[in-house]
Formats: structure tokens, C-alpha cells, sequence
């Protein structure tokens, strides 16, 4: 399925990109996060990321549906 995927802070960094169209055969937030893991070596466990889908979040075990839209949402720090 298609699935647009957004990156922010070191996420973004390690991705090359703010923002992409991949196409996946994950069926839950849990798995697309393994899969870019494995092609972006974001190096941080998922328990330590928030997720979004269309605009709201979701647990790391909702079902994806084509069309998707995905953000991981890495903690962030600031004053």
C-alpha cells in the first residue's frame, strides 16, 4: 500500500527527508517503524516515539489502511 510518512527533528536528519510516499506491506505503525529502522538506522526503540496517523494519535498497533498518512513523533526538548 501507499503510505506518506513525515519526519521531524533527528528523524528527519537521519532520513534525508522531511517528508515521503513509500510503498509498504506493513499493517501497523509497529511494523513501518521497524521497516524504516532497518533502512534509515534511526537507532532509537519505538517505546521512546509517539505516533500519528491522519492527523491523530494512534497506538502503535492500529491497522493501516492505503492512503495513510504517518508521523513519528521523537520526544523534544527546548526552553
Amino acid at each position: 500500500m501507499n503510505l506518506t510518512v513525515s519526519y521531524f527533528a533527528w528523524l528527519r536528519e537521519h532520513a534525508g527527508a522531511s517528508e515521503e510516499t513509500l510503498q509498504s506491506a506493513a499493517v501497523t505503525p509497529a511494523e513501518l517503524w521497524q521497516e524504516l529502522e532497518g533502512r534509515y538506522g534511526f537507532g532509537a526503540d519505538s517505546s521512546r516515539l509517539r505516533v500519528a496517523v491522519n492527523d491523530e494519535f494512534a497506538a502503535w498497533d492500529a491497522t493501516l489502511r492505503d492512503g495513510d498518512h504517518i508521523v513519528f513523533i521523537p520526544p523534544v526538548s527546548g526552553g
